[in-house]
């Protein structure tokens, strides 16, 4: 348990490491290049250092066991650092938007060199892998914060591999570069939207899906062999755990105790096939009248 809890933390070193060293390679090429795009390229993976210290930062906090004044723990504190990545990303792709725009009015040329065809083959590389190991980490882990980080290395490998093509085309088109700039902006832009519309709608609370809920019902009725009229479900979900909330319908005679028994063995039944810590909120079953 204590090395799935360090996964996140690990994780965020690595990513920290690499894409400083990446960033100045990047930015060294695009620099002796005159290479907007592969500037752009550098800012982008310098980003990526910096979201890997939100991982770090939010990963840590998010395994402190729950309190007094956070009886949910801190769990939520993931889709927090991922709304800040998501932001970040936001800024940079606009940033370099603008920038690709005034280069494509200014009818620039680039001349790309060994140098960067190199030095961006091996950001392809080196990003997908460092892309893997959170996916994989992020599994083990069960961290939003470390999956959205994925997305975004994987969004860096992306961009790369896009520079890497439009550098074998720089020779015969001028504005190879300013587009380049361009496309890589977008998928910034595409990269923060996923994010942010990911970890707003976990901290604004969704609905169930429908089939899930279905199977709830299902697994609850044929488990206590009876039908409670389950409804009224609703998630709330905390980092790397999620509660549910719903109501049942039993027949107002029945007694506190077996109320209670009722209810704990619907906590326990979806506990084990959905893994969802829930509580059950009993109503009176109201007859049916006849018409």
């Amino acid at each position: 348990m204590a090395k799935i809890k360090n996964l996140t933390v690990k994780a965020g070193w690595i990513s920290v490491i690499l894409n400083t060293l990446l960033f100045l390679l990047k930015f060294w090429a695009g620099t002796i290049t005159g290479s907007l795009a592969l500037i752009a390229d550098a800012w982008h993976t310098l980003t990526d250092s910096v979201t890997s210290v939100i991982v770090i930062i939010g990963g840590k906090i998010s395994k402190r066991p729950a309190n007094e004044d956070h009886p949910f723990g801190y769990g939520r504190i993931e889709h927090i650092g991922a709304i800040v990545i998501g932001v970040l990303l936001a800024i940079v792709g606009f940033d370099f938007l603008v920038e690709s725009i005034k280069k494509f009015n200014s009818h620039e040329k680039v001349v790309f060199g060994p140098v960067a065809i190199w030095v961006t083959a091996f950001s392809i590389i080196a990003k997908e892998g460092l892309a893997q190991y959170s996916f994989w980490a992020s599994k083990k882990s069960n961290s939003q914060i470390l999956k959205a980080d994925a997305w975004h290395h994987r969004s860096d490998a992306l961009s790369s591999l896009i520079i890497l093509v439009g550098i074998f085309l720089g020779p015969y088109f001028w504005w190879v570069d300013s587009v380049l700039g361009f496309i890589v902006s977008i998928m910034i832009f595409l990269t923060s939207f996923e994010i942010l519309k990911r970890d707003a709608k976990s901290l604004l609370g969704k609905s169930l899906n429908p089939e899930i809920v279905d199977l709830i019902v299902i697994e609850v009725n044929e488990g206590l062999k009876k039908e409670v009229y389950l409804h009224h479900l609703h998630l709330h979900e905390y980092g790397n755990h999620s509660e549910l909330s719903c109501h049942i319908k039993l027949p107002p005679e029945m007694s506190l105790q077996e109320t209670h028994e009722i209810c704990t063995k619907i906590e326990n039944i979806i506990k084990l096939k959905f893994n969802y810590i829930t509580t059950v909120h009993p109503e009176p079953l109201k007859p049916q009248l006849d018409e």
